[in-house]
């Protein structure tokens, strides 16, 4: 194979990296033993061969570029898998060491998630976790993500999905609100009534709530009297201060029902439920680090 790279170009990629961390050349070079001038030549040499603006320059400080961002995020990722394969090969990393990426919706974050990240932690402290919690989609390669919990399975064939769980469903309102507004006794009730509903990212459509009705599975659109967009929490919120009915995960709002914060409706017409995936790419080696993250959480 043809060689795309020379020593000088793989040190200039690394003190690239370390300044795109550290957010300054002269903290980079005192990491790397070197020279503030030396980073910034190595630095000018890579913009000139890539024929790109790495960074924008200050008298006080640097800053990526858009484009100084992507290619920081495919270097770090490279980078850190050479670390990966050196240890495999040497047998030096005997436990999981190193960055895990993970992106993860709002309520799965905050109601499953993080509890078990505090676990991992405790038994893996080589791994540094960073959790980005969020609900839109992602790009592994340019974002130089690790992991991603959805709510549903990729069609891409080169990511890996497993699912950790179907979590259940609940409509719920405050007591507030149903004395003002009364219970609604049907599904079909719901369109006279304050429905919180919540704008799925990846098509900027509604989700439609789910229902069970004598063994099947029925969707309905309710009404659209609040709309809740990026964060999913914002429904159990809205719905814990009177502002409506929400359909969310049981899981989020089990505390509240318990202290009777909120109140189930229509149980009768419950038992549905939405499934939760752990998605990465698909890797002929997986790192140590991540192969312990998926082991954990699939236990």
């Amino acid at each position: 194979m043809r060689r795309h790279f020379d020593d000088m170009q793989l040190g200039s990629i690394e003190l690239f990296v370390l300044a795109g961390e550290q957010g300054s050349f002269t903290a980079a070079a005192a990491l790397a033993g070197v020279t503030p001038a030396a980073v910034s030549r190595s630095v000018s040499r890579l913009e000139e061969r890539l024929g790109v603006r790495l960074f924008v320059r200050t008298t006080r400080q640097i800053r990526l570029t858009d484009s100084g961002q992507a290619y920081f995020e495919q270097c770090r990722q490279a980078l850190s898998q050479l670390v990966d394969a050196e240890r495999e090969v040497t047998g030096r990393q005997t436990a999981p060491a190193g960055k895990l990426r993970i992106s993860v919706p709002t309520p799965y974050a905050h109601s499953r998630l993080l509890q078990r990240v505090s676990a991992f932690r405790r038994k893996y402290p080589g791994v540094q976790v960073e959790v980005h919690i969020s609900n839109r989609n992602i790009d592994f390669a340019e974002e130089g993500y690790d992991l991603a919990i959805r709510g549903r399975a990729p069609q891409d064939s080169t990511l890996i999905a497993r699912k950790l769980e179907d979590a259940a469903l609940a409509l719920v309102a405050s007591p507030a609100y149903l004395k003002l507004r009364g219970r609604p006794k049907s599904p079909e009730d719901l369109a006279a009534h304050d429905c919180i509903q919540f704008v799925l990212p990846s098509t900027g459509r509604l989700i439609p709530w789910q229902f069970m009705r004598d063994g099947v599975e029925i969707e309905l659109a309710g009404s659209d009297a609040v709309v809740i967009a990026d964060d999913f929490l914002g429904m159990e919120t809205l719905a814990l201060h009177g502002g409506g009915i929400a359909q969310v995960y049981r899981f989020s709002v089990e505390r509240a029902l318990a202290s009777g914060e909120l109140v189930e409706l229509l149980p009768q017409y419950g038992g549905c439920s939405r499934p939760f995936y752990l998605i990465y790419p698909h890797a002929r080696h997986l790192s140590l680090r991540v192969r312990s993250f998926v082991d954990f959480l699939l236990r």
